[in-house]
């Protein structure tokens, strides 16, 4: 059904396309001048040895004002900083456990915190200890699948509440009794309810077989959602992080470890709850903001695009998502980000300058690439990226050289490229290894007896690497959800992670673009490119290949891919916007201020028109339908 929804993104568009229709008339030569010569007469040098802008005193009021905003809305409703954190396990054959309630009472519902490992539990209830009622288990909608049991604990519901299927004739019981499907397996809390809704006291209940599922009644919520259980790929990501805190060998091996791993300390520092496995990402996507105003500001050098550009960043529905789920993406981008921001830095070094001026940012790019890498795969397509350029960088060099009668360029070459072997080859690929020393340690080794020195210890890292090769090459499944690039691109297919109704609300986490940001940034990227050609602007170059590094790739991938594959390439969108805000600011012609402000207030506003859709905060249905379903067919609110 058509509503007043489609109406946004027509006037998104028109106000898109007016923007750049602008840009372009204010780049035209001006009437009357002879500017037209000059641009036809003058051949740029093509060059990525530009100025590069300091920081100044007048960027620290912002930045400031940016980070504090952008950490308020990162942390607040993030999840629940309490949860379960006793845990039963049933760890032997057959085991069951006995709960006494003293005397029958009718059981309305039972809700259960599941732990780590899947299975199902047998549940049984008694009047008398001597006849039990098996809980029979629901048939599944898909014949193909097995029953849903009553009390069912699948690896995608772990670490949150679930109800148990009850049968509907079942009378008062006293007694109920829980036996696992095999083990080991571990149960949180149990919440009993009775004839009335309300919970049963723990001073009516007697479990000495496992005290642990009735010691934290006090965290027993009103009922499950996102704020106190994981949701999507958590249930992959937090859970492995949990399991490096516990020395457990993970169950998620198709990813390299260290994204996981800085999820364990969050964890190990808030708890094993949603806001401690969540925490460091969406500090990183604070940090996210942090380095581009930086770069930004050493790019153009204008506070207005510095900010106006990390805003746009800032409001754009992906990196706020993205950042506040437990996902390994979020690290992965963050040193992309921070690699490309050192390679500028690195290739905007004056070519007269000592060489050391120019190896602690290629040290810090190299070294942030292959922490990068260690974190998730997707940072290897940066490479391509940030080698293109460091290629040209030499070539340039080169020239320079030349210039100069080739004096020092051969001393200057092969330290360069001894120290760029050393920070973008051997230093990752030692870190890479030493990410898996948690394998280790669960497989019994340690450092103290030479681990690092063990061949079984890099067996488990090269068969994790043909194991992750294997997986990513043959993963060819369905999925509601699944788009690929052009779709990306184009923002019109979103992933829904959260979506439930409840007494006419909606709770929603999509993860998609900001329109504004995502169309603006693609036309902003064509001319972008534009420039590289025509104008052999090095900036524009830079962005460019950036941006083309995170995308192409994924033409030639073949298994089933999400919208948030895109994330790495939003990094350039923005920086493509930028970069034409401040061709606007150089020409000072007309209203330029009023378009650089517009254009980012409008990205704020839509990003507070979908914050609920991004937020999994109870909303009004009609909220959705009317407001937020820009494409019908598409976008599946």
């Amino acid at each position: 059904m058509t509503t007043i929804a489609v109406v946004f993104p027509i006037i998104t568009v028109f106000f898109v396309t007016f923007f750049f229709l602008y840009y372009r008339k204010i780049m035209q030569p001006l009437e009357g001048t002879s500017e037209w010569i000059k641009r036809r007469v003058a051949k740029n040098r093509f060059s990525f040895i530009t100025t590069r802008h300091p920081m100044e005193k007048s960027d620290i009021v912002p930045l400031l004002v940016i980070t504090v905003f952008f950490s308020f809305l990162a942390l607040y409703k993030l999840g629940d900083t309490v949860s379960p954190q006793s845990f039963f396990q049933f760890s032997n054959e057959k085991e069951s456990v006995l709960i006494d309630l003293q005397e029958p009472e009718e059981i309305s519902s039972l809700m259960f915190y599941t732990g780590l490992w899947s299975g199902h539990y047998l549940l049984e209830l008694s009047t008398d200890g001597t006849l039990w009622y098996v809980q029979k288990p629901v048939a599944n909608k898909d014949p193909e699948k097995p029953p849903d049991y009553a009390m069912n604990q699948p690896h995608s519901q772990l670490f949150r509440w679930r109800y148990a299927n009850l049968n509907k004739d079942n009378p008062a019981a006293r007694y109920i009794r829980l036996t696992a499907s095999h083990v080991p397996i571990e149960l949180g809390e149990l919440a009993l309810f009775g004839s009335d809704g309300a919970l049963i006291p723990r001073s009516r209940i007697i479990c000495t077989d496992a005290p642990e599922l009735f010691d934290e009644q006090q965290l027993i919520p009103q009922y499950p959602s996102y704020m106190n259980g994981m949701y999507f790929d958590e249930i992959y990501h937090a859970r492995t992080g949990f399991e490096f805190t516990r020395g457990l060998y993970p169950l998620e091996k198709t990813h390299p470890p260290l994204g996981k791993e800085i999820i364990a300390t969050s964890i190990l520092g808030f708890g094993m709850t949603p806001f401690g496995w969540r925490f460091a990402g969406a500090v990183s996507g604070v940090l996210m903001l942090i380095v581009l105003y930086i770069f930004l500001k050493n790019l153009f050098g204008k506070t207005t695009v510095a900010v106006c550009g990390t805003l746009l960043f800032g409001f754009d529905f992906m990196r706020f998502v993205q950042t506040r789920i437990a996902t390994i993406d979020t690290y992965g981008v963050l040193f992309i980000l921070l690699a490309y921001f050192f390679m500028y830095r690195h290739i905007t070094t004056d070519a007269g300058a000592p060489f050391r001026k120019s190896l602690a940012p290629l040290a810090l790019s190299g070294i942030t690439f292959g922490i990068g890498c260690a974190s998730k795969w997707i940072v290897v397509y940066a490479g391509f990226g940030l080698a293109t350029i460091y290629v040209i960088r030499l070539v340039l060099l080169a020239k320079h050289y030349r210039k100069e009668g080739w004096t020092g360029f051969s001393m200057y070459l092969n330290k360069t490229l001894f120290y760029s072997v050393l920070f973008f080859g051997i230093i990752p690929v030692i870190m890479y290894c030493m990410s898996y020393i948690p394998y280790g340690l669960a497989r019994g080794m340690t450092l103290r007896d030479g681990m690092l020195w063990d061949n079984e210890f890099y067996n488990i890292i090269r068969d994790n690497q043909d194991y992750m090769l294997f997986y990513h090459r043959t993963l060819d499944v369905e999925h509601t959800f699944s788009s690929v690039l052009w779709q990306w691109m184009l923002n019109i297919r979103p992933i829904l992670y959260v979506n439930s109704s409840y007494g006419g609300l909606r709770s929603t986490i999509g993860a998609f673009g900001n329109p504004v940001v995502w169309w603006g940034g693609l036309i902003a990227m064509i001319t972008v490119g534009y420039r590289a050609v025509k104008n052999r602007d090095g900036k524009a170059a830079f962005i460019i290949i950036g941006y083309l590094s995170q995308v192409l790739p994924w033409i030639a991938v073949r298994r089933v891919v999400f919208v948030y594959h895109y994330f790495p390439g939003t990094l350039f969108l923005v920086l493509a916007l930028a970069s034409v805000f401040n061709a606007i600011l150089d020409r000072s012609l007309g209203r330029y201020k009023y378009a650089v402000y517009g254009f980012t207030v409008i990205a704020g506003v839509i990003f507070a028109m979908f914050y609920p859709a991004l937020t999994g905060i109870y909303t009004p249905q009609w909220y959705f339908r009317n407001f937020l379903r820009w494409i019908p067919e598409a976008w599946p609110f």
